[in-house]
Order: C-alpha cells, then sequence, then structure tokens
C-alpha cells in the first residue's frame, strides 16, 4: 500500500466524506507532501508544475523565503495575541499597510480601516454588516455566479445553487441576483433591473467579485464597476467589492477594480494576503467605517478569538513587500498577455467536436469547453484535468458546469512553464493523429 492510498484511506475514516472528492481508480488526488516556487511534490516523490497557486494563495511563491521566513520569527517570539482586547504591534502596522496599498493610494486624503478576520467568507461578512450598520437598509444586490463564500452569511449572496438549496430554510435570503454582464450590450438591461430593485427594496449594498474566479473566469466589460458606483451613489447604497481571489496582482494591477479606476466603499481581502496563513481583511473607506460602527466599549460586536494573529500579520507584511518589490503586479500584466497568446495560438484552429473560448486578464485565464450545441464540455474537461494532474499539471475546473479549465499561477511563473503547459493541454485535448 503507498503512502497515498494510505493518506487516503485515514481520511475516509476519519474525515467528513463531503470534503475530499476521491475517484474510486485511484487517479485523483494526489496527496501534498511540500511546495517551493511553483512547484509541489506529493507524497510519492513526485514533482508538478503548479498553475493554481493554491487557490491563488502562493502569488509571490509556495514557500516564499522571505515570508516562511517572516512567520518562523514570529512564531518564536508571540503565536497569538488577544485579539481585540490586548494588541499587538504587526496588527497595527499591517492596518496601516493595507490602507496604503488601497484606499491611499486611490485618492489622496483619504483612508482605510480594517476589520481582519480568518477567511475569506469571513471578510465578506464583516463588510455585509458594515453596510448594515451604515445604511440601516438590509437588503443587498449580487449577480449571478457569484461565490462569496459558504459562511452563513456569506452564502446568502453565494448563487450556486449546489452550495444554496441544503441549507435555504435555514437562509435569510437577503440578497436579490441580477445577471453579470459578459458585454458593454449588458449594461443597459442590468442598470435598468438594478434601479427596479432600489425602488422596491431597502437596499443597503451591492456585492461583486470584479472578475468571476470560480463563477468561470467572467470577465465584464469596463464600464461595469464604474456603473454600480454611479449607482450605488445615487441610491445611498455601498458598494462592496469582493477580491479575496483578485487581489494582489492577480489581474495585473494590485486590484482588479484599479483596471476601471472604480474606488469601492469595502474592499474583501484574502488568500493571496499572506501566502499561505489563514488570514483575511475588510478594509473600508475611514470615515464610513467610524460611522458605521461604534467605538469599543469593552465588548467588540464583531469579533473572533484569532483576530488579527501576529503570525499571519507578520506574513503578510512580509507578503506584501515581496509583491512591491518584485513588482508582481506588473509581472502578471505582462505574463498574462503572453498565456493568452499562447492559448490562442494553440488552439485558433478549434478542438474537434467542441467550442472553445478564451479569456483572462493578468494571471487570472479560463478556457471553456462547449459542445457545438452550446451545452458545457463537462466531460472532455474534467478528463483533461486528470490527464494534466498524471503529467504533472496541477489544475482546476471552474464554473457551475466544471467546463472551464482556469490557470491562476503563482506570480512568479516564467513564460516556458506556461508554454509547458499550454502545450500539454492542448496535446491532450486533441485527438490522436
Amino acid at each position: 500500500m503507498t503512502s497515498t492510498t494510505k493518506i487516503l484511506q485515514l481520511l475516509r475514516d476519519y474525515e467528513s466524506q463531503n470534503v475530499t472528492f476521491m475517484e474510486q481508480d485511484g487517479s485523483w488526488p494526489i496527496v501534498w507532501e511540500r511546495a517551493n516556487g511553483v512547484h509541489v511534490w506529493d507524497v510519492e516523490g513526485k514533482k508538478y508544475l503548479d498553475l493554481t497557486a493554491a487557490f491563488g494563495v502562493a502569488a509571490a511563491g509556495h514557500t516564499n523565503p522571505k515570508v516562511v521566513k517572516a512567520g518562523q520569527q514570529q512564531m518564536a517570539k508571540l503565536m497569538h495575541a488577544m485579539g481585540d482586547v490586548h494588541p499587538h504591534a504587526l496588527k497595527a502596522q499591517l492596518a496601516r499597510e493595507l490602507s496604503g496599498i488601497s484606499f491611499e493610494r486611490w485618492k489622496k486624503g483619504t483612508r482605510g480601516k480594517t476589520i481582519f478576520c480568518n477567511s475569506g467568507f469571513e471578510s465578506v461578512e464583516a463588510a455585509l454588516k458594515t453596510a448594515m450598520l451604515a445604511t440601516g437598509k438590509n437588503g443587498v444586490i449580487g449577480f449571478e455566479g457569484a461565490y462569496h463564500g459558504l459562511g452563513y452569511g456569506a452564502l446568502n449572496a453565494t448563487h450556486r445553487e449546489h452550495f444554496r438549496s441544503p441549507f435555504r430554510t435555514q437562509l435569510r435570503e437577503f440578497t436579490q441576483f441580477v445577471p453579470f454582464p459578459s458585454k458593454r450590450a449588458d449594461l443597459a438591461e442590468l442598470e435598468k433591473r438594478i434601479r427596479s430593485l432600489f425602488k422596491k427594496q431597502k437596499v443597503g449594498a451591492i456585492l461583486v467579485e470584479p472578475i468571476q474566479a470560480r463563477g468561470g473566469i467572467n470577465l465584464p466589460p469596463l464600464e461595469f464597476l464604474p456603473l454600480l458606483r454611479k449607482l450605488c451613489d445615487q441610491n445611498g447604497a455601498l458598494l462592496i467589492v469582493d477580491e479575496i481571489y483578485t487581489g494582489f496582482g492577480r489581474t495585473g494591477k494590485w486590484f482588479a477594480c484599479e483596471h476601471s479606476h472604480t474606488i469601492p466603499d469595502l474592499i474583501c481581502l484574502g488568500k493571496a494576503l499572506t501566502g499561505g496563513f489563514p488570514l483575511s481583511a475588510c478594509v473600508g473607506r475611514a470615515d464610513l467605517m467610524d460611522a458605521a460602527w461604534p467605538v469599543s466599549n469593552g465588548e467588540a460586536i464583531h469579533t473572533s478569538t484569532f483576530l488579527g494573529n501576529p503570525v499571519g500579520c507578520a506574513m503578510a507584511l512580509a507578503q506584501i513587500e515581496e509583491i512591491k518589490k518584485r513588482d508582481l503586479p506588473k509581472q502578471s500584466a505582462a505574463l498574462g498577455k503572453f498565456l493568452l497568446a499562447e492559448l490562442r495560438s494553440k488552439f485558433s484552429s478549434g478542438i474537434p467536436n467542441v467550442t472553445v473560448a478564451i479569456r483572462g486578464l493578468g494571471l487570472m485565464a479560463g478556457i471553456e469547453l462547449q459542445t457545438h450545441d452550446g451545452k458545457p464540455a463537462t466531460e472532455m474537461s474534467l478528463r483533461a484535468i486528470k490527464q494534466m494532474l498524471h503529467e504533472g499539471f496541477i489544475v482546476l475546473p471552474e464554473g457551475e458546469h466544471a467546463n472551464i479549465i482556469g490557470f491562476t499561477p503563482p506570480l512568479i511563473i516564467s513564460e516556458r512553464e506556461l508554454t509547458k503547459t499550454v502545450a500539454a493541454l492542448h496535446r491532450i485535448l486533441s485527438p490522436a493523429k
């Protein structure tokens, strides 16, 4: 019995069966042993090229030496503090840094204030609470295809039925969903729908991903976020931008909202924030945060045991410094253009029996497979992803039907590695001659 087999059996015996998907033939998953840079090694010693950055987390590379060192040094000094009671210096420094790379960059004389959280969905829930407190309105406008996490608050704004339906009887269902636009021509009808919702309900926020990642690498037109900004301003609502996946250089800018020069009221951050430690943040305009949240009288109304954990803060400060020093947003923009060009070059002649659509921005790209009658080519997509894994490439499916093959590699990946990946995928998807 191999190490992989033993470990997967332990998970079958002791982990909830709903968590880790396991193919009966042993073809999925692999068991990770270690990772470095853009590579992962499994417990059998096989090396893989990671085109996922582990859900977008390892933006500056797996086990980045500067980030690891910061975490190790902090662990030896102070592993845990008292979130909302007795603070530590790094929490203050990171809050200032997050203000500096967001609101202070976006508008002179503006600051941001932060609520620290643990996982991405918690930052969304902190933003939703902020909007409720600031506006007194409980309604939220979200988008079809949206994914904002699976906690009960965030689940109200996550669109996919797979996640929502088992728990619908316990959901408040305060979100109204409208279509996520794919082209400029969609915006007029979208604006009409949103204006109608504002008239009918007490809407306090619009919650949006600048690019839908898990929804299928869905890119809206550049005019989309400015339209939402205008509608929020006209109706006394807040614009919440979920940059958990798209933040920290992923799309070729520090934050994806910058492509359209849109300043949100609140921004949700996570994933690449630390490079590998569970820490997230809801950052809002300082005047808004102060108006929404009362001064603590000794008992915060939104907190957690591990709020602003010192190890996570140390790693986040080191991660942000690495992103700055290596100018990874600029690198992501250049590599993203290269990746799209490679994909379009390889797949320009198409694939027999399927229609191919390629889209992306920065190092967030996807290739969608559909049958000629417009149905998702899910079986082909999943078969290709498993074959890629067998050949040493880690990629994941995106979209409700898992028919989009996504690419969100570490931002330090090379052109040669991208070329190698695209060539392998093309060979796998193309029938043997």
